[in-house]
């Protein structure tokens, strides 16, 4: 057994010490160890070792010639409301044609929040308590009938918690979706190693494989045939999000139209960052392309810019990971010269000595790698970046407590809803933050955005009533 092929290429690949056990092993193990060899590029690892870890390529990031990227504003602050009914009137039209599907990464689990689970069962509405998923499917099944075409969604699991996140799907009898147009696979991983990179063990049948980060995720479009698939369908546009965001509109017109009408590979939603050092990403651009900084890598000072006219922000475009992308793009950036670039990230990552010990690190003894989504935008054609308001898109579950917190997501998703109610007649009073007096909920079946909530709202007779408890579905 010790000739298996893939032993045979580690050890001629300078990493037969993952097989050094193996003898040892039974023969249940064994297999363990060598489905996790199957996972790994050895041929990547090897230039990955070249380029990042050797060079010791943790060095910084570029920071020349960085300028505010442009951005398409609402109309409410100055944007072109003619384009912006235009990019709606296309983006409806792409929708009534088949050709969006939505594409979550949800491999996450819901730890942070004290929750035992993948983070897209986790329970976020404020009065019925649905989780994630069930808000998401909601929403796809009423645009779908709004549009008058059912619409694909993509499901990016990790190897934690695909099998968990099947369940909870059958369990639910996918929330009324055709189960046709679910399509779940696993987001790829990589090896850790050494910073002699060699490559690290967690057991003695076992490598310490991580994920390779959101960026993974158009790789493992391309890797599980999904990009085949939405080809077949006449599928050219995926609107990618965020597994912990319930108020993203992932079926958003405008965003479409803006996409198709500048004829962008790679477009994006920003929000105005709400102080100087809110914890997002920032849209620059840098000798001719679109790039995102993180805010750990922009320096306090520039985060701090103002503008010498206005008094605001200079780098005030702050990234959600909202984007939409063109199929063929993916498939570039998965497999061409054009595919992402690989970051390195030094961690303390438990593993074995050489003789078999298991050991528990005191500071990063290794290296992961993992890929940003984002760095796709600079390889994009025509990229558009476009203005949304943070109440209508954005208010993730990220924390137990505090900010991004279960609470102020429930109360975003209050305030929402009676800026709709109100903004179409209903009698709420609300504080001086939208918040309304009392708890209630609208379905995403009743409107899951602002048209299609005042469409089911005019077509109710008599107007629902809406109270403490009472659910809009």
């Amino acid at each position: 057994m010790a000739t298996h092929p893939l032993v045979t290429a580690f050890q001629q690949a300078g990493q037969g010490h993952v097989f050094a056990h193996f003898e040892a092993l039974d023969s249940a193990q064994q297999a363990e160890l060598l489905a996790d060899a199957a996972e790994v590029d050895l041929a990547e690892i090897a230039e990955l070792n070249r380029t990042l870890v050797q060079a010791n390529a943790a060095a910084g990031v570029d920071l020349s010639d960085l300028a505010p990227a442009p951005y398409e504003a609402l109309p409410k602050h100055g944007g072109d409301a003619a384009a912006w009914a235009d990019a709606k009137r296309l983006g409806e039209e792409a929708l009534r044609a088949g050709r969006v599907a939505a594409f979550v990464v949800a491999g996450g689990q819901g730890t942070r929040l004290g929750y035992d689970g993948p983070k897209g069962t986790y329970p976020v509405t404020p009065i019925l308590k649905k989780s994630l998923f069930q808000v998401f499917a909601e929403k796809l099944r009423a645009a779908g009938a709004r549009y008058g075409k059912p619409l694909h969604w993509f499901i990016m699991t990790s190897h934690i918690n695909h099998a968990a996140t099947e369940a909870f799907f059958q369990e639910h009898k996918y929330f009324g979706l055709d189960p046709e147009h679910v399509h779940f696979f696993r987001q790829g991983r990589m090896p850790a190693v050494g910073f002699d990179g060699k490559i690290l063990l967690e057991d003695k049948h076992r490598i310490a494989m991580s994920p390779d980060g959101h960026g993974g995720s158009l790789r493992a479009l391309q890797r599980s045939g999904a990009l085949d698939l939405m080809q077949r369908e006449g599928i050219d546009i995926l609107s990618y999000f965020q597994v912990d965001n319930p108020l993203v509109r992932f079926i958003d017109p405008a965003f479409i139209g803006w996409h198709l009408k500048t004829r962008s590979e790679m477009s994006s939603k920003m929000v105005p960052k709400a102080y100087a050092g809110e914890k997002v990403g920032h849209f620059c651009t840098q000798r001719g392309k679109t790039v995102v900084i993180e805010y750990s890598d922009l320096p306090k000072a520039m985060q701090e810019e103002t503008d010498p006219a206005t008094g605001k922000l200079r780098f005030v475009a702050g990234s959600i990971a909202i984007h939409l992308l063109d199929r063929e793009f993916i498939r570039r950036m998965a497999t061409g010269a054009d595919a992402l670039p690989f970051h390195r990230a030094d961690k303390k990552i438990p593993c074995l000595d050489a003789a078999g010990n298991p050991v528990k690190p005191e500071k990063a003894n290794g290296v992961k790698f993992e890929m940003f989504v984002f760095d796709a935008l600079p390889f994009a054609k025509n990229p558009v970046i476009i203005e949304t308001d943070r109440a209508d898109d954005f208010s993730p579950v990220k924390n137990a407590e505090g900010v991004d917190s279960p609470k102020t997501c429930a109360e975003d998703q209050l305030r929402q809803f009676a800026r709709w109610a109100r903004a179409n007649g209903a009698e709420l009073p609300v504080d001086a933050t939208g918040l309304p007096a009392f708890a209630f909920e609208v379905s995403p079946l009743f409107g899951y955005d602002e048209d299609s909530f005042a469409a089911s709202w005019a077509a109710s007779s008599p107007k629902p009533a809406i109270s403490a408890g009472a659910v809009l579905e």
